[in-house]
């Protein structure tokens, strides 16, 4: 009996080995992340594991397609493509300029009874995951085309990841009809098995955190790709986790944008397509290729700290210039004066204003926003960008994107999403020297919509001029395959903090979360450090702004995008100390290298990026509402005294709110700003630096001799 039991043992051995001795593995070149590809009972898994910790456990890969389902009955095939990538390039407007990508390759191939190819590609680089599925033609090199109506795709997180989210909301709801937008609120450190708000899963990125107890991770130094990471305080603080970072890139007009599903406890999440009314019902939610074709990527970034996090390049790393730039766009600062002074104001003499501040300021544009085809209209509009041209500075212009997509009452409308009419404006545009223009109000996700992104960049290139997004989908690694796109929205910005006193409670909240998720994988235009303290324009009247002044400077570093808003006015030029205006007037916007330093997503968050010039900036803020004293590590300033700007606590203020508390405890409190102040900082030789950040404040840290 001994002897048949372990006949049987044996024999289940050896099934188990049989079972996953086709496995493929392709790892890192550290060898710290590591992906296993597998096919069993017909269907195709992968599972990530990082320094020996699961990541993600088996989770499904396939397509569903119009030609067959990939994603059962198939057999991975024997063959093996594998290769070393290694490679160089320069970026103009993100967070690194000349970016060294080097990882690992792999493709899979499967086959269906139907005998049509489907291939899966993994790069494996230090901290990154990327993948795509390249659908090939059967045997008799038909057929040429395929829908790709869904995917199998998931990602199975390890038990006990908690999430950082922002949902998905149902098509051609909210403000005239204008959603999805991508500006719903996150929530910070929820379970995974909790259901999104609207039922229709979570808009990419996706961050999480995953609690590891393995000492091996502990103390264990983080590093992105080829780089040294900057901070060393918050590895070690935060050494009992592993971050998730979950998007994709290289989405074009050939295939639509997707999000992540709701989480099943059995799959985890998956990739989902767009939905059905989105668009105002037009166009399909499939994408449609030629074959052989492949699908987008999808990125996953890996670390035991949030460096990895901030500080990928993945959504660049895999894709390429898609054109030639037809000049060469330039960075720089542009004034706006929608956000407070609101519609009424793209009128001539309003403009002029604004124009004349950037003038004063050395702003190198001034955006006029939406309603100027009726406020100052077409023939004034080229007074004003000669006027603009006398004051070295150039004009970008709002247009809504469509005409049938919403209800969106804003014009310029049916401009954009008409090719002829488009084209007529670009070249009127660049006839009277407009250098960009801000295009809003887009309806989702289809690849009718995609293609229309794709159509506005490419003609806005043709034509000299860069593009801005604004309600919109994510950039999905657009700043190198279209060198004239700038920066999209594509979350809940500085509008809302005017709009209402709710949205401005949470603007810590949210600019705290946006360097670790929103604007980790894309350029991301907020839309203003804002100046006025309350939300008016005469700067006295409705709700408060609640964060501090050097908060909001410190929002040009922890927020990166190579036109940056300055939501400044004509009254801040009174307003602002010396130093305020100064900084202001010299903050760059194009950087070289860009390091995480400290923070948590939505509490804090300290980002240290170095410009054009050589100089390092250190932007810092605290978006809760305690003091928050800090360590931090700075190498590339130690020893050097070095300019710095902080919020300080307003003890006589805060002693005032206390008495009128006591007094009457119904009252309304006071507003109350921390107050700002500029000072000298020494770095120790070791780059230590101890700071405090002030509730709602902020502190920048930048080389001498720049702005001060």
């Amino acid at each position: 009996m001994t002897k048949l039991r372990n006949l049987f043992l044996l024999v289940a051995l050896f099934a188990t080995l049989a079972a996953f001795a086709d496995d493929k593995t392709v790892s890192s070149p550290d060898g710290r992340l590591k992906v296993t590809i597998a096919c069993q009972d017909g269907r195709a898994t992968y599972s990530v594991s990082y320094d020996g910790v699961e990541v993600l456990k088996p989770s499904r890969l396939g397509l569903r397609t119009n030609l067959g389902d990939f994603t059962q009955k198939l057999t991975m095939l024997d063959k093996v493509r594998q290769m070393p990538v290694d490679r160089r390039y320069q970026m103009r407007q993100s967070k690194d300029a000349d970016i060294h990508y080097k990882a690992n390759r792999l493709q899979v191939d499967f086959s269906t009874e139907k005998k049509i190819p489907m291939s899966v590609i993994f790069q494996v680089s230090d901290n990154d995951v990327a993948f795509c599925y390249q659908l090939g033609r059967g045997p008799k090199n038909n057929p040429k085309c395929a829908l790709v109506e869904g995917e199998a795709t998931a990602f199975n997180l390890a038990d006990g990841t908690t999430t950082f989210l922002c949902p998905q909301i149902t098509p051609m709801t909210g403000w005239e009809r204008t959603k999805p937008s991508y500006e719903e609120e996150y929530e910070a450190d929820a379970p995974m098995a909790k259901p999104s708000k609207y039922g229709v899963g979570y808009t990419f990125p996706c961050l999480f955190r995953q609690p590891t107890p393995n000492p091996s991770l502990k103390g264990r130094e983080s590093k992105s790709v080829n780089r040294q990471s900057v901070n060393r305080q918050s590895v070690n603080r935060q050494s009992d986790n592993l971050w998730v970072l979950i998007s994709e890139t290289g989405v074009t007009g050939q295939y639509c944008g997707a999000r992540l599903s709701d989480y099943d406890a059995a799959t985890g999440y998956t990739i989902a397509y767009p939905q059905e009314g989105e668009n105002n019902g037009f166009g399909s939610t499939s994408a449609a290729i030629m074959l052989p074709g492949f699908t987008p990527w999808r990125t996953i970034t890996v670390g035991n700290s949030l460096a990895p996090i901030v500080e990928t390049t993945v959504q660049f790393d895999v894709v390429e210039p898609l054109y030639e730039p037809s000049e060469s766009y330039q960075p720089g600062r542009y004034t706006w004066s929608w956000l407070v002074w609101q519609d009424n104001s793209m009128n001539f003499d309003d403009q002029v204003q604004m124009i004349d501040l950037a003038s004063t300021m050395g702003f190198e544009y001034c955006l006029v926003d939406g309603l100027w085809d009726e406020q100052t209209g077409y023939d004034r509009l080229e007074e004003l960008a000669a006027y603009a041209k006398q004051k070295n500075v150039k004009l970008m212009l709002w247009y809504n994107s469509n005409g049938a997509e919403n209800d969106a009452p804003q014009g310029p409308r049916g401009v954009m999403n008409n090719a002829i009419k488009r084209k007529q404006d670009m070249a009127w545009m660049k006839r009277i020297g407009v250098k960009g223009i801000k295009v809003d109000f887009f309806g989702g996700d289809k690849q009718e919509t995609l293609r229309l992104y794709e159509d506005i960049l490419s003609d806005a290139n043709d034509y000299g001029i860069q593009v801005i997004f604004h309600g919109c989908t994510l950039p999905r690694g657009w700043e190198r395959m279209y060198p004239n796109y700038v920066a999209s929205e594509a979350a809940l910005a500085s509008e809302n903090v005017f709009f209402s006193d709710h949205h401005a409670r949470l603007e810590g909240f949210q600019m705290a979360m946006h360097p670790f998720s929103r604007n980790a994988v894309g350029s991301f235009d907020w839309g203003g450090m804002m100046m006025n303290r309350m939300m008016s324009r005469d700067n006295k009247s409705r709700h408060q702004r609640f964060t501090g002044d050097i908060f909001e400077l410190a929002t040009a570093i922890t927020n990166q995008t190579s036109v940056n808003c300055v939501a400044m006015y004509p009254n801040n030029l009174d307003e602002l100390p010396q130093f305020e205006l100064d900084f202001l007037k010299n903050v760059p916007t194009a950087w070289q290298e860009t390091r995480f330093v400290d923070g948590y997503p939505t509490r804090y968050a300290v980002i240290a990026r170095k410009a054009t010039n050589g100089k390092w900036y250190v932007g810092g803020i605290n978006g809760t509402d305690a003091p928050l004293t800090l360590t931090l590590q700075l190498p590339m300033l130690a020893g050097k005294t070095v300019s710095y700007y902080v919020d300080e606590a307003d003890a006589k203020a805060l002693k005032a709110r206390k008495a009128a508390a006591k007094k009457d405890p119904k009252a309304k409190p006071a507003p109350y700003w921390p107050t700002p102040a500029m000072k000298t900082l020494k770095v120790d030789k070791d780059g230590k630096a101890r700071v405090t950040l002030q509730p709602m404040g902020g502190i920048v840290i930048c080389e001498r001799g720049e702005t001060d």
